[in-house]
């Protein structure tokens, strides 16, 4: 569901999983065909030509086979027609029609049949590509709509290193489906507040489920139903209207945005500050510039004060709760903490990036 559109339209495939693949131009195909198709057509009549010896024409008395008698034969002897005026009448020329022209008759009818081949091929390979998608799709992210929101939450994702086969988007519209694809995403068809739907994207074994269509009705629906198929999802949505936020956490939502809050915000900071809105927006768009990211804590760092380590730590996660990196509580950081960080989106030599490497934790 994007944002220009809530509900799915009559014309939607409801329910269709569809995944990304690379798509040729069909004038290309059609174009490999029909040179398949030719090679095979001079290729035969070359190899009766050079052989014309072999060949007796019953209806000449000479029983030459000229370079159009080869032409017609190989024609008529492709299309399966075979009027018998033209045979072969050497041993070899037989064992040449029975193990290459006879192979070459058969490629020439797969390509002349070729269209419909292909669709009964395409729609046996999607089916079973989705039977695969469906065994190994667990502990995935599924998000519903695909539009700016959706699109962004995805690319900040992708960037801290998630995998694009993680993902699964459910949306109506064609446009959302194409953006999807075009990122290597699969995609589901049709309406999120409908559970089929939501059951045919695996929201049963999902780990996390955004929700980012454009109407807080939808959402608060769309939770609902989440809701129900998986007690256990971490679910993410976004409000348009700062009054329907409680709402939707009273429905089952962990986290919601306001997105107009959010934009509002970032809009005064700009204008109290031009330099303090750049930053900020530096910090939202993840994988350049700055970075807002959540690690763990790293053996060496036990012992240590927040304002010690090599990065900048914002924020301390213990026992499930969120201190601010200068409350007295994480004043001395202890094993099984967990750093809210600002830091550099890659690295450079005047910029660390500790737990990037593989460093030993400091698990509870």
């Amino acid at each position: 569901m994007s944002e220009t559109s809530a509900y799915a339209p009559k014309w939607a495939d409801a329910g269709q999983v569809s995944l990304p693949e690379t798509v040729r131009s069909p004038w290309w195909q059609l174009g490999r065909r029909l040179l398949a198709a030719l090679a095979i057509l001079v290729g035969t009549v070359l190899l009766v030509y050079l052989d014309r010896d072999a060949y007796a024409d019953n209806n000449d008395p000479t029983g030459q086979i000229s370079l159009m008698d080869a032409i017609y034969y190989t024609t008529v002897t492709l299309s399966t027609t075979g009027y018998g005026d033209i045979a072969p009448v050497a041993d070899h020329a037989r064992m040449v029609n029975a193990f290459i022209i006879t192979p070459a008759r058969i490629a020439f009818l797969v390509l002349l049949i070729g269209t419909t081949l292909e669709v009964l091929t395409k729609q046996g390979r999607d089916l079973i590509r989705v039977a695969r998608w469906r065994k190994k799709m667990s502990q995935h992210i599924v998000v519903v709509g695909y539009g700016t929101k959706g699109r962004s939450a995805v690319e900040t994702l992708l960037s801290s290193g998630a995998n694009p086969e993680e993902f699964v988007v459910v949306d109506p519209d064609p446009v959302a489906r194409s953006d999807a694809h075009s990122d290597g995403i699969a995609v589901v068809t049709g309406d999120a507040t409908r559970r089929e739907v939501l059951m045919r994207a695996g929201v049963k074994d999902a780990e996390q489920v955004i929700i980012t269509t454009n109407r807080d009705d939808s959402n608060v629906l769309t939770i609902l139903t989440v809701r129900q198929i998986n007690p256990e999802a971490w679910i993410v949505a976004a409000a348009r209207e700062r009054e329907n936020a409680p709402l939707m956490k009273q429905s089952g939502a962990d986290s919601v945005i306001t997105s107009a809050d959010a934009v509002g915000r970032l809009m005064g900071l700009s204008t109290i500050s031009p330099t303090l809105g750049s930053v900020m927006e530096d910090l939202l768009n993840s994988g350049t510039g700055l970075e807002v990211a959540e690690r763990d804590l790293l053996v060496n760092e036990v012992g240590r004060q927040p304002q010690q380590l090599a990065d900048q730590v914002i924020a301390v996660v213990r026992d499930e709760k969120v201190f601010r990196y200068f409350d007295p509580v994480v004043g001395t950081l202890s094993r099984g903490d967990r750093l809210i960080v600002v830091r550099a989106a890659k690295e450079v030599p005047w910029a660390p990036r500790p737990g990037t490497h593989g460093e030993d934790t400091a698990d509870a």
